[in-house]
């Protein structure tokens, strides 16, 4: 169960390192340990603790539950989304497809019926065929598409329907109609120009912040391991002067056991003085 939960940890420990594109050594110097130990950890040789694993949940944007469940999905909404799209790509330009194919063959059908019941080769509606196919392509586009192909298909739909609408009235020498293009054309320009999304930061400044980031974040580090030690180091001494109060208290009560006792008690204000008796010696010199 244990190497279990070493392999888990290890392998999304991995996959968010590769995804925010670090090496073992750029990431053992942001989090101030060696990559030697990023290697066991990856390669669940051994289990980081719990404050390492607070850490990495911290610099890597993800909750502790995310990192200790097998099948975790890393990846930012950006990224979820450009994934779905890739996912169903082969899809939507299937359907795309049909839709452009259904309107040529319709314009097929056309011809033929035209040759068939006029005799008349009426190419015409190939023609008309791209501008309706662009229209068709500009829903889609909006639907599921990207914003940079809108340019190309307004483009062709504007050159498209005037070339067809030249070619419908040919007899009338309507060729001064291409200048409607020109304004047309700017105004296609100017308008995606006005809606086209703004790079948030560039590189350099994405890469600025990052870096002030880090540095934020170590000198935070820093602070809490600083008060981390001064919090226990008054501990310490606070356990210290406790331990020198004990032990003056237990010196004190040792003290007032040896304490001599008196079996009499002596009377206030006599004090008895026992003195030597001094014999008297005889005095040989008397004359």
């Amino acid at each position: 169960m244990e190497n279990d939960v070493n392999k888990i940890i290890g392998k999304n420990l991995l996959t968010l390192r590769k995804l925010n594109k670090l090496t073992q050594l750029e990431l053992a110097e942001k989090l101030s340990y060696s990559d030697k130990s990023i290697s066991k950890w990856e390669k669940g040789e051994s289990l980081p603790s719990i404050e390492i694993l607070y850490e990495l949940a911290k610099f890597y944007h993800v909750t502790l539950d995310a990192l200790t469940t097998d099948g975790a999905d890393f990846s930012s909404p950006t990224q979820q989304v450009k994934s779905r799209r890739e996912k169903f790509f082969p899809t939507r330009l299937c359907v795309t497809l049909l839709a452009v194919v259904a309107i040529w063959l319709i314009a097929t059908v056309m011809f033929v019926s035209f040759k068939l019941a006029l005799d008349k080769n009426f190419f015409m509606c190939f023609i008309w065929a791209i501008p309706a196919s662009a229209v068709l392509l500009i829903i889609f586009n909006s639907i599921w598409g990207k914003p940079k192909w809108l340019f190309v298909i307004l483009t062709v739909l504007i050159w498209s329907f005037i070339t067809a609408l030249y070619l419908q009235l040919i007899t009338y020498n309507i060729w001064p109609i291409y200048f409607l293009g020109i304004p047309l054309q700017a105004a296609v320009v100017f308008a995606l120009a006005l809606t086209k999304p703004k790079n948030k930061k560039p590189k350099e400044k994405v890469a600025k912040v990052k870096k002030q980031k880090h540095k934020k974040d170590k000198q935070t580090r820093d602070e809490q391991e600083e008060d981390f030690i001064l919090t226990k180091r008054e501990n310490d001494m606070q356990s210290n002067v406790q331990s020198d109060d004990d032990k003056a208290d237990e010196i004190n009560n040792l003290a007032a056991d040896e304490q001599p006792t008196f079996d009499k008690p002596v009377s206030e204000g006599k004090i008895e003085v026992s003195l030597p008796q001094i014999s008297r010696m005889p005095n040989n010199n008397k004359k």
